[in-house]
């Protein structure tokens, strides 16, 4: 996963653009993948680990009702983390998480594996999507993450220079 965030960051620091992540299930792997590459203080802005729900709603500013109805694993709270994230930041990329890492915790509906994870560019809409992965408990971190970095080096891609 180094060469992947190597390149996120080569193709950040020629845009001027700067990163942060919201993760919670992850709790900090995407943020400590990406700044285990050296330089990486010229595009990674922040990361914030919001576990718990408070923690969601405090520094993230996710509604108690989007929690309370939809759940912390779901669409609607993985959209409003990365939203909040960029509210609070000045980065121009966000990326939240949140799901079920296991080996507890998982439900008939929502089984451990389930990740929630979006990315945001600022002045866009939020890319929100539902993953299922298999394994155990660091399995189901690694492979959020990768899918994370993955995702995000095809957005940025794609998207126009500023």
């Amino acid at each position: 996963m180094s060469t992947l965030a190597q390149e996120i960051g080569t193709l950040l620091l020629a845009r001027g653009e700067f990163v942060a992540t919201a993760e919670s299930c992850t709790g900090g792997l995407i943020a400590k993948l990406l700044t285990d590459i050296a330089g990486c203080s010229g595009w990674f802005e922040r990361g914030v680990i919001t576990y718990s729900n408070l923690a969601k709603q405090e520094l993230l500013d996710v509604p108690e009702d989007i929690i309370t109805d939809a759940g912390a694993v779901s669409d609607a709270t993985a959209q409003c983390m990365v939203e909040g994230l960029l509210m609070s930041s000045p980065a121009d990329w966000g990326i939240a998480v949140t799901g079920v890492a296991g080996p507890t915790g998982g439900t008939k509906a929502k089984p451990v594996g389930t990740v929630w994870i979006s990315w945001l560019h600022r002045g866009n809409d939020p890319v929100v999507s539902c993953y299922h992965f298999d394994g155990n408990r660091e399995q189901v971190r690694e492979q959020t993450a990768q899918t994370a970095l993955t995702e995000l080096l095809k957005l940025l891609r794609n998207a126009p220079a500023e």
